[in-house]
């Protein structure tokens, strides 16, 4: 083994370690390992960028911008409105949603298929007394089945696109992973409906009333006497002085009651507040002097909505501003106006205080503020409605099918062979501005820049590891232990890696890996590449045994309160039959003749 070799096994094996331990978000690792490589002297200086401009990065950019178009068109609302009957039977709601969840995520970005579906099914799941935690974790799989079916529908399947282009001139057509992807999504999704969910536990109790009911416990009224020396201070200065333990969810005055009132606002004599918080914070205050005694105020959490103030429950999405920060830290009462009220973490109510916290994707949240506040501060601080849905609908009927129409057009406009992938898809996106169809300000906030980020950082890596031998090492080493081994077992093994790497790596960084050696174990076995790439597709796109695998994972384990090691009750199995499906497709499809 050379020194190079070294040096890029190294760097892999950290960014694998790095990327498993969590605590660093994957750009960043991405980058930190590429300029390993350009410091370690194994990615060329001057090709150290080059990924940024790699066909891959591109389409998954357009792809995402136009799932975000799609999102906000309201076309996928006439979709849902199907789903409420299928509420009847746990087996019904699962087939339904599952089935349109991966409907969708064939065509769009599988993040974004699962949040049009999320809130619908949680609602669905709630009015039917039905626990979250039986309905979620089979969406979350569905939509990552569904991508597996067409070229755009998951950043592996195009990363393996590009890669054959660079092997053979020729990329994978949009849908040449139909044939397998298909079979592996509809067996997959009859057993999520039928088998799969039966696995999971019920961490979250049946019920009609959300977190709101959490709330009242912690809610209490009280008023400030006359001397106080709150009078004259500001909101903040209180909230300050309690650790940004209390919030002051209301102040009555005068007889009118103002709801989320500004952190600028000074208390005056005899105003009554409503104080939210730790009773143990907001106790020693109520000495008489600052506060008066504390009381339970009436309907409190009914209480908290007027038609200008919204209680609303929101996950943090994948990529938040809010992730790895406190309360403390982003400041929500101070620069976005809105209060938090409480927070889910898995079905459960942390004993920590909110303020000392740090927000995690799939965190729950329990959020008050003014109604035209809320939808500007949740879009910026990157959280989900759960409780509303703001599906908007674009002006009529005919404004909803354009972006959908400039979709489909340039689906075959690619299919067809007139323009590559990136042409037509970076096409429909310009053509969805001028119609239109999104603003600007739209596609930089729907871009997942981290996942672009990650693509074109790793690209470079993954071409040091062929140019320094590191694939051929690899790929010689498993043709040599696999012996006689058929051809489908090394296929099924190569499959089955890939798998489970991506249960703990980014899927497309197990892509850019593992292409290259899948085609020198095909070479060296003198069989078809273009099936070896498929069982490397196919493996990277089903993290199913955990929740880091993908962002859709982790994105239900809040509303759906799953552990950690629920993951893997429905998703073993879930990984054996997409092998036992997809090892036959392929070598159907792609026969060993080449």
């Amino acid at each position: 083994m050379t020194l190079e070799q070294l040096t890029v096994f190294g760097i892999i094996a950290i960014a694998m370690a790095c990327f498993l331990w969590g605590k660093v978000r994957y750009d960043i690792i991405a980058v930190m390992a590429l300029l390993a490589g350009v410091y370690g002297g194994v990615v060329p200086p001057d090709r150290a960028f080059q990924g940024f401009a790699h066909p891959a990065v591109i389409t998954v950019a357009a792809v995402l911008i136009i799932s975000r178009t799609l999102q906000n068109s309201g076309l996928v609302d006439y979709l849902v409105r199907f789903l409420s009957p299928t509420r009847r039977t746990t087996t019904l709601q699962v087939a339904a949603g599952s089935a349109l969840g991966a409907f969708l995520s064939c065509f769009m970005n599988n993040v974004g298929a699962l949040a049009l579906m999320l809130p619908v099914t949680l609602r669905n799941a709630l009015k039917a007394r039905r626990s979250p935690s039986l309905v979620l974790m089979p969406l979350s799989f569905a939509t990552l089945l569904g991508g597996m079916v067409t070229l755009i529908g998951t950043p592996p399947n195009i990363v393996i696109s590009s890669f054959r282009q660079d092997l053979t001139g020729q990329p994978f057509a949009m849908f040449d992973f139909a044939p397998v992807g298909l079979v592996v999504c509809i067996g997959g999704v009859i057993y999520v409906s039928l088998i799969g969910w039966r696995f999971l536990p019920t961490r979250i109790a049946p019920k009609l009333t959300s977190a709101l009911t959490q709330v009242e416990s912690y809610t209490f009224e009280t008023s400030l006497p006359e001397g106080s020396p709150l009078v004259g201070k500001r909101i903040s200065q209180l909230e300050a002085e309690c650790e940004n333990e209390v919030t002051v969810m209301a102040i009555v005055r005068n007889g009118v009651r103002r709801q989320a009132p500004a952190a600028r606002e000074k208390f005056r004599a005899r105003d009554t507040l409503i104080l939210e918080g730790d009773p143990v914070v907001i106790n020693p205050l109520a000495d008489g002097k600052k506060l008066s005694k504390l009381g339970t105020p009436e309907a409190a959490p009914a209480g908290f909505r007027t038609e200008a103030v919204q209680v609303v429950e929101a996950v943090v999405m994948p990529n938040s501003m809010l992730e790895g920060k406190s309360m403390r830290g982003v400041r929500l009462h101070a620069r976005y106006g809105i209060n938090l009220l409480a927070l889910s973490r898995a079905g459960d109510r942390p004993i920590a205080r909110l303020r000392n916290i740090k927000f995690r994707t799939g965190d729950v949240l329990l959020l008050q503020g003014e109604a035209e506040q809320m939808e500007v501060a949740l879009e910026s601080l990157g959280c989900m409605v759960l409780e509303k849905r703001g599906l908007q609908p674009l002006h009529g009927g005919t404004r909803a099918v354009l972006p959908a129409g400039i979709f489909a057009v340039a689906i075959l406009a690619a299919s067809s062979g007139m323009v590559s992938v990136p042409v037509a898809f970076v096409t429909a996106c310009v053509a969805m501005i001028l119609f239109a169809c999104i603003s600007i300000n739209e596609i930089y906030d729907g871009v997942e820049w981290p996942v672009l980020v990650l693509l074109g950082a790793m690209i470079p890596i993954g071409q040091a590891l062929d140019a320094t031998g590191g694939t051929d090492l690899i790929a010689s080493s498993i043709v040599e232990n696999a012996g006689s081994m058929p051809v489908w077992a090394v296929l099924a093994l190569l499959m089955t890696v890939s798998m489970w790497m991506s249960d703990m790596v980014p899927n497309a960084t197990t892509a850019i890996l593992m292409a290259p050696i899948g085609v020198r174990v095909a070479i060296g076995l003198d069989a078809n590449p273009d099936a070896f790439l498929m069982a490397v597709a196919v493996g990277a796109a089903a993290p199913f045994l955990t929740p880091i695998g993908h962002q859709s994972n982790t994105l239900v384990m809040g509303p759906g309160g799953y552990h950690f090691t629920d993951y893997a009750r429905m998703g073993l199995i879930m990984e054996i039959l997409v092998v036992l499906l997809a090892v036959p497709a392929i070598m159907l499809t792609w026969p060993m003749g080449g």
